[in-house]
């Protein structure tokens, strides 16, 4: 039974005749009629009482013909949904972020609100490392890291330029310092993050090669809280500087360089290499690109080469 076959038989009830069904699908009466011979024959049941001189329907036809009103309507709902997708009037974006990363995500998210406002959209928070295979099992569309996966399966953009950020309290010893050596660190309480990440494990790395004590007297599980407890004046902490740009603005932390600590990184949206993106995520490319554009440094819009 196919959708075709049964818009002819629509077109056949209604009109009560093949003829007049036949003029109005712009199609010859046999052809109408052999249509209707290969839809009885799929059904096995006869469909029009060919007795009844207005085409009427027998029981078995009356039946078909509630469901395939329904079918009919079903498909009009269906290629209104595709066309409003297409338009961007409706549809869904699914994105993955860590806590970190997922700062950067706000005003990407906000300028694509404010241009597609219809368009739903997610973003799963998940350790960074999880992303890439997310991505295989089509959990979402686009991962935001730090990092370049596999080029020969995930393509990758760059967007954001960030950096390693030594911050303190107003009240601390070494908030009105300019610089400072990492020999001075030594001593210091560090607030850390509790999740194992590169980032950490380069921090670690630089005092070890600077034989500098690297004291990590409380870890806590997200960077919110860290920012919190550094600001109460109970320790110093080294986090990315996207994650304390608006306590740098208001006063509520103090950042004060650290030359051998300047841990450049990059921020990178990703995506399966083969695959169709949506209309919401390619629509979302472009308001990222758009969004740098207009922004400059840090947000930026490059294309990492697969080689």
């Amino acid at each position: 039974m196919e959708l075709s076959q049964l818009e002819t038989f629509l077109a056949v009830a209604e009109e009560r005749s093949f003829s007049r069904a036949a003029v109005r699908l712009h199609r010859t009466q046999p052809a109408v009629s052999q249509v209707i011979r290969k839809l009885e024959a799929s059904v096995g049941e006869m469909l029009f009482d060919r007795a009844a001189r207005d085409g009427a329907l027998t029981a078995s036809g009356v039946l078909l013909r509630e469901y395939a009103l329904r079918l009919m309507a079903l498909r009009r709902e269906a290629t209104s949904a595709l066309d409003e997708l297409k338009s961007l009037e409706r549809g869904r974006l699914q994105l993955a972020a860590n806590e970190y990363t997922c700062m950067y995500l706000l005003p990407a998210i906000d300028a694509f609100q404010r241009e597609f406002p219809h368009i739903v959209v997610t973003a799963h928070r998940m350790l960074a490392s999880h992303i890439p295979d997310e991505l295989n099992l089509r959990t979402f569309e686009i991962g935001v890291i730090s990092f370049r996966p596999d080029p020969a399966q995930f393509r990758t953009i760059a967007v954001y330029g960030d950096s390693l950020a030594f911050v303190v309290s107003p009240s601390h010893r070494l908030a009105g310092r300019e610089r400072v050596p990492i020999s001075e660190l030594g001593q210091e309480n560090f607030i850390a993050h509790n999740v194992a990440s590169p980032l950490r494990r380069k921090v670690i790395e630089a005092f070890q090669r600077y034989r500098t004590p690297l004291n990590m007297g409380i870890e806590l599980p997200t960077i919110e809280a860290i920012k919190r407890f550094v600001a109460m004046g109970d320790g110093v902490a080294l986090v990315p500087h996207l994650t304390v740009a608006r306590e740098l603005e208001t006063g509520d932390l103090v950042r004060v360089p650290v030359d051998e600590l300047e841990i450049k990184r990059v921020l990178r949206l990703v995506h399966r290499r083969q695959t169709t993106l949506s209309y919401a995520a390619t629509a979302f490319l472009r308001t990222v690109r758009t969004l740098a554009q207009e922004q400059g440094p840090p947000f930026y819009y490059q294309v990492e080469r697969a080689g």
